[in-house]
């Protein structure tokens, strides 16, 4: 059975890829602009990692490869800020789209924020759907919440699937796995107790006081920011007390403490032993902009087993497709 390869854009620290990676996939190209993140993704991958500008490089130096996948930055479109229909970091997917255009994978893969759904009245992710489409590929997106596949988490966001249009894939949708709930206690067990310069220690503004920012340990994380002093609590700190309508203090009986960053990334469910470089902050980003791990192989396996399944019917008809396909694909 043949390796397939990956080209990852906005690459970040690399839970996109990583979780590819662990299935079976090769990343042999990856660009970010985060000098930090290009330096974190190297420390686990064996792929070019070309840190710059997605704007200035050549196109024809990436290589080719099945799957270009990218989280195109998305604080544009986040609902936990202000949204603009024509913030820059908006137009940075029409790179993405330019370099799909012209290499021409089998599928691409992007991740966004819930928010791009709603931004501009729903204009925004039509934008992309027909942009994509002209380049050749049956496009097709699925909100999905990071706790139904492994991630000790919510945290929802947009998958966009493309197959370019001679693999005949008229529909596309993720199956839900039926699989218990990972919670924050089975996510941080095994780590050690966190030190004090792996926490950001920073004031709690009025924005952070707003809403309750503490979950059990018998539950999952909020949603990890890329923010450090937006960091959730650490589920062993004493319980936040609503005093109005958005208005919270903090509990009493014991210490209060936010995720550490090594917290957040086992949450993230990147591997426990993965350094990330950079400073505190740096690293709290890195991980706050990740797909968690989890989900991306989980998306992997299923676009692997379309890959196996098209192989065997465009080259070996006789042969048993190897693996089953996805529920709710659909050949025409």
């Amino acid at each position: 059975m043949r390796e397939f390869t990956a080209v990852s854009l906005f690459c970040g620290a690399g839970g996109l890829d990583l979780g590819f990676d662990k299935a079976g996939f090769q990343t042999v190209w990856a660009n970010d602009f985060n000098a930090d993140a290009c330096k974190t993704h190297q420390n686990w991958s064996k792929a070019k990692i070309v840190c710059g500008d997605i704007s200035k490089v050549d196109i024809d130096t990436i290589p080719d490869s099945d799957v270009i996948l990218g989280g195109f930055p998305c604080q544009g479109f986040s609902l936990s800020g202000p949204r603009k229909i024509d913030d820059s970091r908006n137009v940075l997917y029409k790179h993405y789209v330019k370099i799909v255009a012209a290499k021409q994978p089998k599928i691409f893969v992007g991740e966004n924020v819930k928010g791009l759904l709603t931004m501009g009245g729903g204009q925004i992710i039509e934008a992309i759907l027909e942009e994509f489409s002209i380049c050749g590929y049956n496009v097709f997106y699925q909100l999905v919440n990071a706790k139904d596949f492994g991630v000790p988490q919510d945290r929802e966001r947009v998958i966009i699937f493309g197959f370019r249009k001679d693999l005949n894939i008229a529909d596309f949708k993720l199956p839900i796995p039926k699989i218990p709930m990972m919670t924050l206690s089975d996510a941080l067990k095994d780590l050690p107790e966190a030190k004090a310069e792996e926490i950001c220690n920073a004031s709690y503004s009025s924005r952070y006081m707003s809403r309750n920012r503490k979950r059990d340990w018998n539950q999952v994380s909020y949603t990890i920011p890329a923010m450090a002093k937006q960091v959730t609590l650490y589920p062993g700190s004493p319980d936040m007390v609503k005093l109005d309508k958005d208005l919270w203090q903090f509990g009493k009986n014991g210490i209060t403490r936010r995720l550490s960053w090594r917290e957040a990334a086992a949450i993230q469910t990147f591997p426990k032993d993965l350094d990330f470089y950079g400073d505190l902050t740096s690293k709290y980003k890195q991980i706050g902009n990740a797909v968690p791990v989890k989900l991306a192989e989980y998306v992997a396996l299923q676009l692997k087993a379309v890959l196996l399944e098209k192989e065997n019917v465009l080259w070996q008809p006789e042969s048993k497709p190897p693996m089953e396909k996805p529920l709710n694909m659909h050949v025409s």
